[in-house]
């Protein structure tokens, strides 16, 4: 028996840190990396997913596309320090797992790609100082703009509306741009889009694909049921892409089957029916797993074959390279103190049918419900359902935040908190946007199929059929009136109140104090 000893591992130059949404080989983190001396850091915690109760799909969702990113590094030939959520010996939080680490490989540096979470970036930073190694932050390549060009776009602007932005992203990328102009002449089709379906409903919805689990997943799907039993969410139903290759056939069948009529659809609601004709593609963007110019240019490449209509292609490409760069922007440019914003006040706790989806107003629990068996909602029934809800109700805008940061296999901080927070919630009291977003149930009557077999009448404010989005709509523009005022584009809205006699105003108070106390009148 040979008494040779192994050999010693080769000194490590840098522990290149991959976080979980980083899942991209060409990362500026792995732009120098060199096999022989480098090591890949990943690290699977607990605290990653009880910061807020994260739904057990969403898990899954994470901790599997992360586990076969490590595999393909591998493969490649790379050396992947990486810690399960099950090791013995884990520490369950990344500054513990960092310098276990780094006890252990003794790097010279570490590398990091900057993170899509402000509290993950104190963390590592803090975790680095205590280890007293240098902390290399890089540019996320993965963003078509950098946080320092936002920065200078907002610089001396009173307003910072996403507009503005959207054109100078159309003309840096040249998407569907023609020389110096829009494509067709107009930055913006909305008018030509954001229809309600017929009363037929939406015809031959094409399915979207989805992506049995394989062993990987499995094996991820059982150790999340045996170390979450009690997070929200349900996993049996998971099938979303977990690898770029699942990821880039997703993109290719929607740009095939459902983007030439994403526009006309994309704020139409219809029950039971979770997919319509949305991407489904932002999990695997903010995962990246799919890069968004490559995203944006498949979609106007479906334009220039004539596959797809402008103003589709235009809705889509501007929800890319305008919204969520835009979003990306207000996070870091806005931080730490955005995430404490509550303009309006705000104290209500969240009602617990957002966890259980148990509430008769058939709209809330068609969201809900799809939110909790497939972690996915899609924007209308975020911004105009789950969101105008909380909205008009009072819930505090942090309670908001962290449901569905919670829920969604598609949140991260740095795009979910200032859609909450700014554009579902104005809590940031107008960065993001001109005006509370706020409607009564005749939007969603107008928009879906959800009342026709509802209990509550959208029509009706007071009473026993009144629905609770209605009355609570009146409520909030009487409680707010004085702030909202100073809106240019609430004036009408609040003339509508103030046509109420005194008499139909306070019924309309009263029933919604019943309401925000558990009873529907």
């Amino acid at each position: 028996m040979s008494s040779k000893k192994p050999p010693k591992p080769a000194a490590v130059r840098h522990l290149v840190i991959v976080l979980g949404d980083q899942l991209d080989g060409q990362s500026s983190a792995l732009e120098d990396f060199d096999a022989a001396q480098d090591v890949i850091w990943m690290a699977e915690v607990r605290e990653e997913s009880t910061h807020v109760p994260s739904s057990r799909q969403r898990i899954v969702l994470f901790l599997s596309a992360m586990r076969h990113f490590a595999q393909a590094q591998r493969d490649r030939g790379r050396r992947v320090h990486y810690v399960t959520l099950d090791d013995p010996g884990n520490t369950h939080t990344l500054a513990g797992e960092l310098a276990r680490s780094v006890a252990e490989h003794t790097p010279q540096k570490l590398i990091l790609t900057a993170p899509g979470d402000w509290r993950v970036l104190k963390a590592l930073q803090a975790a680095a100082q205590a280890l007293g190694l240098a902390l290399e932050l890089r540019d996320d390549r993965h963003f078509l703009s950098t946080v320092r060009d936002f920065a200078a776009h907002a610089k001396g602007r009173k307003q910072l509306r996403m507009e503005y932005f959207y054109r100078e992203m159309r003309r840096k990328t040249g998407l569907l741009m023609a020389g110096n102009d829009p494509e067709g002449g107009e930055w913006n089709y909305d008018a030509q889009n954001r229809e309600a379906f017929p009363a037929s409903g939406p015809a031959a919805l094409p399915a979207p694909p989805r992506f049995p689990p394989d062993v990987i997943t499995r094996e991820v799907m059982a150790l999340v049921e045996r170390a979450f039993p009690d997070h929200p969410g349900q996993i049996a139903s998971f099938a979303w892409p977990v690898t770029r290759e699942q990821a880039l056939q997703a993109l290719a069948d929607f740009i095939a089957n459902r983007l030439p009529h994403f526009g006309r659809y994309q704020d139409a609601l219809w029950a039971g029916e979770p997919w319509l004709y949305h991407s489904l593609l932002a999990a695997a963007l903010n995962l990246k797993l799919l890069n968004p110019l490559e995203v944006a240019q498949a979609a106007e490449a479906a334009y220039r074959k004539g596959q797809a209509p402008l103003e589709a292609v235009e809705g889509f490409i501007r929800q890319i390279i305008g919204w969520r760069e835009y979003v990306r922007g207000i996070y870091w440019t806005q931080m730490p103190d955005y995430a404490q914003g509550n303009a309006l006040n705000a104290t209500l706790p969240l009602p617990a049918f957002y966890w259980n989806a148990q509430t008769d107003l058939n709209c809330l629990r068609d969201a809900i419900g799809q939110t909790l068996t497939h972690g996915y909602a899609h924007h209308i029934q975020r911004l105009m359902v789950t969101g105008l809800y909380a909205l008009l109700l009072g819930v505090e805008p942090q309670a908001v935040h962290a449901w569905y940061l919670s829920v969604y296999v598609d949140a991260v901080e740095w795009v979910e908190l200032p859609n909450t927070l700014g554009m579902s919630q104005y809590a940031d009291g107008g960065v993001m946007a001109s005006k509370p977003y706020v409607a009564s149930g005749k939007y969603i009557q107008r928009m879906s199929n959800h009342c026709q077999t509802c209990r509550f009448d959208p029509a009706q404010s007071t009473g026993d059929q009144a629905c609770p989005f209605t009355t609570l709509y009146w409520d909030f523009l009487g409680r707010h009136a004085d702030l909202l005022a100073k809106q240019p584009r609430m004036v009408m809205q609040l003339k509508n109140w103030n046509r109420l006699s005194p008499e139909q105003q306070q019924a309309i108070a009263a029933q919604a104090e019943r309401i925000k106390a558990g009873t529907f009148a």
